[in-house]
């Protein structure tokens, strides 16, 4: 599967554009629609900005890489569009590691309908905050309508 316009629109208003280089929850250095390190594996420090092209870029980019590994973890496991999208979306922000280790990944496998997928996706609602793992609100709501979208 591709990810579609919806899945990088999705992405876009989750992760909000700043063209300039911002520490995000978990005190990683962020620039664009969330993007960590750019196209030539530099990572995103202090000071770094970048234009809207730059971000747009750096986005397809990271969406086109992560979703052929999305393909790659679902195996023959069939999912609709939205299904797609909400774990594109999943593993956009948390990392493809993350995903191919998570609970997520093993129950979509096992069975795509199953509704405790959506206690899965909730399951990455945290972030190392001062040496502790804490609950975020934003990454709880940000894993709510991933479920929606992916039960959609």
């Amino acid at each position: 599967m591709a990810p579609d316009n919806d899945c990088f629109e999705f992405i876009k208003n989750r992760e909000g554009l700043r063209l300039k280089a911002y520490r995000d929850s978990a005190g990683i250095w962020t620039i664009g629609y969330g993007s960590i390190i750019y196209d030539n594996q530099t990572p995103v420090k202090k000071g770094d900005v970048i234009t809207q092209e730059t971000a747009d870029q750096l986005i397809e980019s990271e969406i086109s890489i992560k979703s052929a590994k999305v393909n790659a973890a679902l195996g023959n496991v069939r999912v609709n569009q939205n299904q797609f999208n909400a774990l594109v979306s999943f593993a956009f922000n948390v990392g493809v590691g993350a995903l191919l280790s998570s609970t997520l990944l093993k129950r979509v496998r096992a069975n795509p309908a199953d509704p405790k997928i959506r206690s899965a996706f909730m399951m990455w609602n945290k972030a190392h905050v001062n040496g502790k793992l804490v609950a975020i609100k934003g990454l709880t709501k940000r894993r709510a309508t991933e479920a929606d979208l992916y039960f959609s």
